[in-house]
């Protein structure tokens, strides 16, 4: 892995810490960035996710995607985990956390939009960050982009409805049209730039494809970083006023990443699984695709919702327990069988 991919947990963090301290300073430009969107949907934050999300759909190959009949049980686990356990159980937690458990502590508006939220980050799994969490616990690659593709072509139909079915059950009216917006905006139409993109430049030449990512890759984390950045600067000061809810919604979220977790693993071992399919499906049954699930928040809540915060949460929980995670992984694969 490269310098940014090693230090991910310092870098998000201190963009968080940026974006604080410059929220409290000078809130008037982050004002000015909000106003900056068309149909609901930011036009900055817009453009810094896809400098993270396209750089990732061009390393995609999708003809990988006709193998997948070669190794059937760790693609089933996955698609099992992420659309229909793990989005039904973050529901549940949310609901758990914020309408009973943290209900004398938190009004029931802010309450429905932290559920909102966790929702939207339970719904999307893990596309992006995959590669590194396959790279560090030594996963076939191959199959992981097969698991990476049959899964973003899964979300482009199956994202909103199933969003807007656990938004609804919490009772949040969910606007079909700016969802449906969201998903092309920041999944179909990525996919299909990605796609045009790696087959012009396999007709160059076999390396064109890896040269343009690493080209491509200050940039992406430019958009990460730009991200977080303005995220937390935009909730500069809901996380000054109140940090005990960051906790709060820390809190759910990292039950449900380790316990989906083990039940992946337990599941891995009970399907005999070996352990360079069976790491990958575990990890992206786990993780989020925290990019869309920003992006959909904002769209359908605003900038400065409860919502927005808590798919940031998600950004700062994430990266510390995926790798502690990969650690546990790793540690299972040294021990004698």
């Amino acid at each position: 892995m490269g310098l940014f991919e090693r230090f991910l947990t310092l870098w998000v963090g201190m963009s968080m810490a940026a974006g604080v301290v410059l929220g409290m300073a000078a809130p008037g430009i982050f004002t000015a960035v909000a106003r900056i969107e068309y149909a609901h949907v930011n036009l900055a934050v817009a453009a810094l996710i896809w400098l993270m999300i396209y750089p990732m759909m061009i390393q995609i190959d999708w003809s990988a995607v006709r193998r997948v009949h070669r190794q059937p049980r760790g693609l089933a686990l996955t698609l099992l985990i992420n659309w229909l356990i793990k989005p039904f159980t973050m529901a549940a937690l949310a609901v758990l956390f914020f309408d009973h458990l943290f209900a004398p502590w938190v009004d029931p508006q802010s309450a429905s939009e932290y559920i909102a939220g966790m929702i939207l980050l339970g719904v999307a799994p893990c596309t992006a960050m995959v590669f590194v969490w396959s790279q560090l616990v030594k996963g076939d690659p191959a199959y992981t982009l097969v698991q990476v593709a049959v899964n973003d072509l899964i979300m482009v139909v199956a994202f909103a409805p199933i969003a807007a079915l656990l938004l609804g059950v919490t009772d949040i009216t969910v606007p079909w049209s700016t969802l449906l917006l969201s998903t092309l905006l920041y999944v179909a139409l990525p996919l299909l730039a990605g796609l045009a993109t790696r087959r012009l430049l396999e007709k160059r030449s076999p390396r064109a494809v890896g040269d343009f990512v690493r080209a491509l890759k200050p940039w992406a984390m430019g958009g990460l970083l730009g991200t977080v950045l303005l995220l937390f600067g935009f909730q500069a000061e809901t996380l000054i006023r109140q940090p005990a809810i960051i906790v709060m919604i820390a809190l759910p979220l990292m039950l449900q990443t380790y316990g989906i977790f083990f039940l992946g693993w337990w599941m891995a071992g009970r399907l005999r699984l070996p352990d360079n399919i069976a790491g990958p499906a575990c990890l992206i049954g786990t993780s989020n695709f925290f990019e869309l699930a920003v992006a959909v928040a904002i769209s359908l809540f605003g900038l400065q919702s409860g919502a927005a915060l808590a798919t940031v949460v998600g950004v700062l929980v994430e990266v510390p327990v995926m790798l502690t995670l990969v650690a546990i992984i790793n540690t299972r694969r040294k021990r004698p069988a």
